[in-house]
């Protein structure tokens, strides 16, 4: 406090003269924030004398705020850093280059390639000798053998293209999810009070001294110390591990730390550090300064072929550390982790993954046998030909040439294995999952962990939450019970006494949020706008009905005057607030679900004002004639009621002893309407055999006639709705366990759960999801906007947050948030997803196609010609260029209505199915037919030279790239055929609204006549007649034609056909597996058969990682985030049905649970502050 002229310091004199500026230094603050409880309350009482004297050093009003001046704000963020954890470095491009040439089948074509170089500049000295055999051709080919070396310098520069592509991809890859992070980060606001203005603040410019509203459902973006709070409880799980809420208060524990999650209660706090000195930050700063050891440790104990370092190292780096910054337990508890992995068995994540990563392993393990099998056919055909029939001896200076020809063969080999793998199809995953995200963004579905995405395109079923997502949440009160007297609509004040009129504007105005409130409307004509929670506004919007203002109310009566606030919480499912009066006792208000206060009352204010006796009877009457009828139009009632203390202090920490004897001063009916693209949008998840169910705390009867309105339920129809607690008693058994066959009575006829707590949402999600009845397994989609939806949201397959009205423990634990918080991007986010599955299938379509005739072609020519018709870097080639090119073209097919015509896959559905396969036999024997006819008959039918059998440095022949220059246009046209998989005939349609596919089928087009114009020796190709290349182009285009003869075929008369990419049957799935990490089924079965790790699942692997990233929470909710639980919690239902105790159990945080539900069974639907 020594130096007041704050302003007018020199820049460099910041630094000397820290103590000065502020009354406190960074350090002192940072020692601070580490103390808890008593010593933290007398640390501060010794060392700055109060929470109120620390705020005068910090030169900050606990009511005011900062002013905001920014040279004040700036020199506060000099001196006490910013609110930002900075990421880590991305991978450079060469790092991802490294990365790319780790791949095992890359290497060993360049350990081929490398050897092919340098025999073809050793010239043996027995080179010309006859005994050789044919290892040198006549003399007019000389020159050629010169020219040996290309086939080996085209090899390694294929592999250079093949790198610098993956690397490429990966690096984009990267920087879009960063890009993806930075703008969620940006989304992300907090309250803060600045100039006594509470306004909506970024994260990231929240400065030390700032005073920040805090209230349910917030997660801490820093440090700070309370100043005042009502009922405040935090979860602080994610960074003790402690899963008991603890409560704050200036008295007990002031102290409130970052990346915690508010679960009750509000109050305002002084921000005392922020980013890098906060405690999350610290804990950021270590974890980061152990990684090096880490990744030294990992490189000395890296083996081979075990994917588990891989995926641990890849968590390590850049994109993974940023995404998910802030798990603390991660640094402390992965040596533990490390060894456990080894033993749990792990849960099987995303539908799509499961059944890719078998096939690749399937397809993997059938190229290598075929390539070893080839590699062996010609060294024994080579073998017994030159040394059993020829009878020639084995001479010392012919090694050499030899040699050449093994290698030659090994090549061969490897070519064969690198057609076998399709490595494309990691691309095309990729490009789908990217392109559907980025066009995600614009249905308004903002895609938090990629997988989510195709994942939806599986969902059969929804649970959907009835406020805001299928109602407009915009509430409004229309009709009222006042002293004995229904009003259909809004009573004028006239008619209501003015003791009661106070009555009602003071228990509104008072016991509500001070932060729900009523602006004036944005437009002019438009409605007013609703701040803060919409029940509230709604009942604040009444109190502007009557002709009265709140306003004046809640400056006579400031937060500060609030004597004791029992906050809304889903419990209490009311809100009570207790005021002094000013000639002493207090008075309580209570609002809350009418049947709830309604039994607490014993008292009711008559039309004079005056209290009447309130019996059972009269309850039960007034609950037939008032209150079922509202909810019977679809309204919610809420109570209001108060009671006066006169005598002494009340026991206020027993709450069942203050909230009882309570006088009712109304009930009114609250209308939310549906919204009206709804009911539309329901029909048509209906027609994709989606099945909706609606989730919530509202009255039965409410909530009935909103699922009437929306069209979940239909007149006719064979539906349950049932509340919570009966619910309950119809799933558990005398234990008061869930058994799950009891909820799979219940379950497919269920439609409407009201009056549910989150427990119950979170027992209904886990059970449809472990439920083996039905022809399929289920895959759960589930919307939630509550800090108590967490669990649910994290149970189930794709959990859909709340853009507007979600808190950020929603948001958290959910896969996908809608930013306009509406039902119909639900079914957007279906499309997209089945959108995503087709592309994947179209691609894998094409590509196994490539893959099967490749390979026959290979491994039979080579057999029988002891050379391949297809050279290695025209396989190469069609490989890379093709699968890449294709992957593209085929996985950025926009979708279509008619996706939303057809049932969902489900989990068990195989990703070839039957129709798929029909097609790729088919156009499989059309290619076979074509191409050996052109090996063995080509050259009579275009009357050219032979290409078989040509000596080892032969010139390329216009046989072999006839061959090629065929097989590639086939491909162009089957690849205009992969554009429909579920046999339609019209292959063109909507070919132009694609306009990738439609340049890069020219783009390839184009590349092929360059290479087989003017490739020539590097491509083993010479030049072509025109007439020649009509051929080509005409036998190509037979492959349109042919896939309207394979689609005439009716698919059920081909039994012998089989499907292909299964996912896990019913009896693979274990109970242990619940809730354990993804099983990776590569792993498993490398661990089996110990086979090479070849490239295609290497970098499926790779693939897998990045999306890994997203799955284990990864929580991308900007650099001041952390998993919602370092500890997995372990909810286990004990007797009673109203309560569930949580029991920490040590596990992998990638599996957190959003937070501890120990909660009794009663719960609310949506976190508001009011049922």
């Amino acid at each position: 406090m020594t130096n007041p002229t704050e302003h007018t310091l020199p820049a460099n004199s910041i630094l000397e003269s820290r103590e000065g500026e502020f009354g406190c230094t960074v350090m002192d603050l940072r020692k601070l924030m580490e103390l808890r409880s008593s010593d933290a309350i007398d640390h501060i009482n010794i060392h700055y004398g109060g929470v109120t004297s620390l705020c005068s050093r910090l030169k900050t009003n606990p009511v005011e705020g900062l002013s905001g001046n920014p040279a004040d704000l700036e020199k506060r963020k000099q001196v006490f850093g910013q609110n930002l954890i900075p990421p880590k470095k991305p991978k450079t491009f060469l790092e991802l280059v490294w990365e790319a040439l780790q791949d095992v089948t890359l290497i060993i074509l360049e350990i081929a390639a490398i050897i092919s170089l340098v025999l073809s500049f050793y010239r043996p000295p027995g080179g010309e000798n006859e005994q050789c055999g044919l290892a040198v051709s006549s003399p007019e080919d000389e020159g050629e053998a010169e020219a040996g070396w290309i086939e080996g310098a085209a090899i390694l520069f294929s592999v250079i293209i093949v790198v610098l592509v993956t690397a490429f991809n990966d690096w984009s890859k990267e920087k879009q999810f960063r890009g993806l992070q930075n703008r969620i980060e940006k989304e992300q606001k907090f309250s803060v009070i600045r100039n006594g203005h509470i306004i909506q603040l970024p994260v990231a410019e929240i400065v030390v001294g700032d005073i920040a509203q805090i209230k349910y459902g917030d997660l801490l973006p820093a440090d700070g110390i309370l100043i005042q709070g009502n009922d405040l409880k935090i979860d602080e799980s994610s960074l003790t591990g402690e899963s008991d809420h603890v409560k704050k208060s200036l008295e007990r524990d002031p102290m409130l730390l970052s990346g915690t999650h508010v679960m009750e209660g509000s109050g305002r706090m002084v921000v005392t550090a922020v980013g890098i000195n906060s405690q999350t930050g610290i804990i950021f700063t270590l974890l980061g300064a152990s990684e090096g050891e880490e990744e030294e440790k990992k490189k000395k104990g890296k083996k081979q072929g075990v994917p588990e370092n891989r995926n641990k190292a890849k968590t390590q780096d850049g994109v993974a550390l940023e995404i998910q910054p802030l798990n603390s337990q991660e640094g402390i508890d992965s040596e533990e982790k490390e060894k456990k992995a080894a033993k749990l068995p792990r849960k099987e994540k995303s539908v799509l993954q499961g059944k890719l990563t078998r096939l690749a392993v399937q397809i993997g393990k059938a190229g290598l046998i075929m390539s070893a099998i080839t590699v062996l056919i010609l060294i024994l055909y080579f073998v017994i030909d030159n040394f059993a029939i020829q009878r020639r001896p084995w001479l010392a200076e012919c090694t050499p040439i030899y040699v050449q020809y093994f290698v030659k063969f090994f090549i061969i080999g490897v070519t064969v294995l690198v057609v076998a793998v399709p490595e494309g199809l990691p691309l095309a995953v990729t490009i789908s999952l990217a392109y559907s995200v980025k066009k995600m963004m614009k249905d308004n579905n903002l895609v938090r962990h990629l997988d989510a995405c195709e994942t939806m395109g599986n969902a059969t079923a929804i649970c959907s939450d009835k406020t805001g997502t299928l109602t407009m949440n915009r509430m409004s009160v229309v009709q009222a019970y006042i002293g004995d007297t229904h009003y259909h609509q809004i009573p004028s004040p006239d008619d209501l006494v003015p003791k009661v009129l106070d009555l009602i504007v003071n228990g509104i105005s008072i016991n509500s949020a001070y932060t729900s409130k009523i602006l004036p409307p944005e437009k002019e004509g438009g409605l007013p706008r609703q701040v803060g929670n919409k029940t509230e506004c709604a009942l604040l919007g009444f109190v502007s009905d009557l002709k009265q203002d709140y306003h004046a109310v809640r400056s006579e009566v400031p937060e500060e005057k609030l004597y004791k606030v029992y906050t809304f919480n889903s419990v209490r499912k009311s809100m009570s607030t207790v005021i002094a009066k000013p000639g002493g006792g207090y008075r309580m208000y209570s609002k809350g679900a009418s049947e709830i206060i309604l039994r607490k009352c014993n008292r009711i204010l008559d039309k004079n004002g005056e209290a009447m006796p309130f019996k059972n009877k009269d309850r039960d009457e007034m609950v037939r004639t008032v209150i079922e009828p509202m909810a019977c139009e679809g309204l919610r009632t809420l109570c209001i009621a108060y009671r006066d203390f006169s005598d002494g202090e009340p026991p206020w920490d027993n709450e069942s002893e203050i909230l009882t004897e309570l006088t009712c001063i109304a009930v009114v009916g609250i209308e939310d309407p549906v919204r009206p693209e709804v009911p539309d949008a329901i029909a048509k998840c209906k027609r994709a055999g989606i099945t909706v169910r609606m989730v919530t705390g509202d009255n039965i009867n409410t909530a009935r006639a909103i699922a009437t309105k929306c069209g979940i339920v239909t007149p006719g129809d064979d539906f349950l709705c049932l509340e919570g607690k009966e619910f309950n008693r119809l799933i558990r058994n005398e234990k008061g366990e869930v058994e799950q066959e009891k909820l799979d009575e219940i379950w497919p006829k269920l439609r409407v759960l009201a009056r549910s707590s989150p427990t119950d949402k979170h027992t209904l999600v886990k059970g449809i999801i472990d439920s083996t009845v039905g022809d399929q397994r289920q895959v759960v989609a589930v919307t939630g906007d509550g800090t108590n939806d967490g669990p649910a949201l994290k149970k189930a397959d794709v959990g859909f947050a709340m853009g507007i009205a979600g808190t950020d423990v929603a948001k958290e634990a959910s896969d996908i948030i809608l930013t306009d918080d509406n039902f119909t991007s639900i079914v957007k986010a279906v499309m997209w997803g089945r959108n995503v599955y087709d592309s994947i299938s179209k691609f894998l379509q094409f590509q196994l196609t490539v893959n099967v005739v490749a390979v026959i072609v290979a491994f039979t020519g080579a057999c029988i010609t002891q050379d391949s018709p297809l050279k290695a870097v025209q396989m190469l080639w069609v490989n890379l260029i093709m699968d890449t090119f294709a992957s593209l073209a085929l996985a950025t097919e926009p979708p279509t209505d008619s996706l939303l015509k057809r049932r969902p896959y489900g989990r068990n559905k195989p990703l070839i199915s039957r129709t798929m396969m029909k097609n790729i036999l088919g156009h499989a024997v059309y290619q076979l037919t074509v191409i050996f006819f052109l090996v063995f008959a080509g050259e009579k039918f275009f009357d050219i030279d032979s290409g078989r059998r040509a000596p080892l440095h032969s010139p390329p022949s216009q046989h072999y790239t006839i061959i090629f220059n065929t097989f590639v246009l086939m491909q162009l046209f089957n690849e205009i055929n992969s554009r429909k998989i579920h046999g339609e005939r019209n292959v063109f349609s909507g070919i132009f609204h694609n306009l990738i596919f439609c340049s890069v089928v020219l783009g390839t087009f184009i590349g092929q006549i360059i290479i087989v114009e003017f490739g020539g020796k590097p491509f083993s190709c010479t030049k072509l007649t025109l007439s020649q290349w009509f051929w080509c182009l005409f036998i190509g285009f037979g492959e349109l034609l042919w896939g309207q003869v394979i689609s005439t075929i009716p698919t059920q008369s081909l039994k012998f056909l089989k499907e292909a990419g299964h996912g896990t049957t019913k009896e693979e799935i274990t109970k242990d597996a619940e809730g354990l990490d993804e099983i990776d089924h590569a792993e498993m079965e490398l661990r089996r058969g110990q086979i090479l790790w070849f490239r295609g699942l290497n970098r499926i692997q790779t693939q897998i990682d990045v999306i890994n990233t997203f799955q284990t929470g990864a929580s991308f909710k900007g650099v001041l985030r952390r998993q919602t639980m370092g500890q997995h919690l372990d909810v286990k239902h004990v007797p009673s049905s109203s309560y569930v105790t949580v029991a920490p159990v040590k596990s992998p945080p990638t599996t957190s649970v959003a937070a501890a539900v120990s909660s009794p069974t009663l719960g609310n639907q949506s976190g508001q502050s009011v049922p």
